[in-house]
């Protein structure tokens, strides 16, 4: 999605919305004075209140105080949903995924969300057990490709992502389709905000056992984490907690191949399909 693009509504995003409205309107805030006070443009807090963009983390913490302390606006805005798709514990980390300075992800299961094509998406979704209908698998798919349109249109965010190489010898889905996945990478590693680093299979030392790793980086340079297992996701934001990610993540860069011999190795796994 854009820089400043909205979300499909739903009825969880217009009642937050609305509930904004009425409490900037009960503290006799104007919207152009409430979003000064909270370091957002009156543009900005309209999208919020008619339900047509979803809040993300700074927005709240800044509007709580000015919106009487009650803790009302933290509350609510745990409920509040965007379009079928993405699963709930995923959703707070996707708000602060839109508007990301910087954005890094080591996968050592699959092929990261952001880099998917359809066809290996659609191949992961119909072997989700128990199986997802039709429709799920539409709105899984609808979603991620929206998510992805983030590597295009925010050329000034900064993209790493570390893959395992056992990720493409697998060969999900097939050799086609991994044949399609390794392509869309090499295409999409020709971005200048964007690098790709594999991680060789035969690896003596290795920093990321303990499994994937998502941070990010938001404009107001604030970092947080998230790491998702079997059903659940954990939001990360203790700097204490942070800091030992982004050291794994630092050394698990030197340890990866260079971007540039990354795209070699993808080149020669396409040719031995």
């Amino acid at each position: 999605m854009a820089d400043g693009g909205e979300p499909e509504s739903s009825d969880s995003l217009r009642t937050f919305g609305a509930m904004v409205q009425g409490l900037r309107e009960f503290y006799g805030l104007s919207r152009e004075e409430f979003g000064r006070r909270i370091g957002y443009s009156k543009h900005t807090v309209a999208s919020v209140e008619l339900g047509r963009r979803m809040a993300d983390e700074d927005f709240i913490e800044a509007a709580e105080p000015v919106l009487g302390n009650t803790g009302a606006v933290r509350k609510a805005a745990g409920f509040v949903e965007r379009k079928p798709g993405l699963a709930t514990w995923f959703q707070r980390w996707a708000r602060q995924e839109k508007t990301a300075v910087t954005l890094f992800n080591y996968e050592c299961r699959m092929i990261p969300g952001l880099l998917q094509t359809e066809a290996y998406a659609r191949q992961l979704f119909a072997d989700e057990l128990p199986p997802l209908t039709d429709k799920q698998i539409e709105a899984n798919w609808t979603a991620r490709e929206e998510r992805q349109r983030l590597l295009r249109e925010r050329p000034n965010t900064i993209f790493s992502f570390i893959i395992e190489e056992q990720v493409f010898l697998r060969r999900t889905g097939g050799i086609e389709i991994t044949r399609g996945a390794i392509d869309h990478l090499l295409e999409i590693g020709q971005l200048r905000n964007v690098e790709i680093q594999i991680l060789p299979l035969v690896q003596k030392s290795h920093a990321g056992l303990h499994g994937p790793i998502a941070l990010l980086e938001t404009p107001k340079h604030k970092w947080f984490g998230y790491s998702e297992g079997q059903e659940s996701g954990l939001y990360i934001s203790d700097p204490k907690a942070i800091s030992v990610l982004q050291i794994r993540y630092a050394r698990m860069r030197s340890q990866a191949l260079t971007h540039e011999d990354s795209m070699s190795l993808l080149q020669r796994m396409r040719g031995d399909l």
